[in-house]
């Protein structure tokens, strides 16, 4: 069974891009946080609140295994993080294809600006502190986002055509 991950920073279009991409190739979708959610009972904000930062990368990491052990199809959806914590970007490597859907700051400021309240590390940042941050934890992350087997520019993202791309790449494998 095919495991295909999206990765990239939060506002990429994961999640987005991900639903049409595992509707065309017939494949189940996972929004990596909303399994988290469901398996741990706690919105991402709760684990945040009450256990950290750190409890939620092994809750996380632990999530990420037992998707890869379910015998399906499944295009994942994972968080900004999930590919800097314990050898996740390597764990994904080694059980599926990665795409990284890359952007620009900027644009990833642009998009978040309006849902801020919906993510807990940028909750209550002004645009300017939004975009300040984005830039420091890209340069943090894209060391680890650069090890997806395939990157693709988010912003000029063509479905179809990644679709394609995955088509003929999961036929060979």
């Amino acid at each position: 069974m095919a495991k295909i991950f999206l990765v990239g920073y939060m506002g990429s279009g994961k999640s987005t891009a991900g639903k049409k991409i595992a509707a065309k190739l017939n494949f189940e979708f996972i929004d990596l946080d909303k399994f988290i959610e469901e398996e741990y009972g706690m919105s991402i904000s709760d684990i945040f609140a009450q256990k950290g930062q750190s409890e939620f990368r092994a809750m996380e990491h632990n999530s990420l295994k037992k998707i890869v052990g379910l015998n399906r199809n499944i295009l994942v959806s994972c968080g900004g993080g999930t590919p800097c914590y314990y050898n996740n970007m390597e764990f994904m490597n080694s059980n599926g294809m990665t795409i990284y859907l890359k952007m620009s700051a900027d644009a990833l400021a642009n998009r978040l600006i309006n849902a801020k309240g919906h993510r807990p590390l940028i909750d209550g940042k002004t645009h300017d502190e939004l975009k300040k941050f984005i830039n420091e934890h890209l340069e943090k992350r894209e060391d680890f986002y650069h090890k997806a087997q395939y990157t693709v520019k988010g912003k000029d993202l063509n479905v179809d055509e990644l679709v394609d791309f995955i088509q003929k790449e999961v036929a060979l494998a």
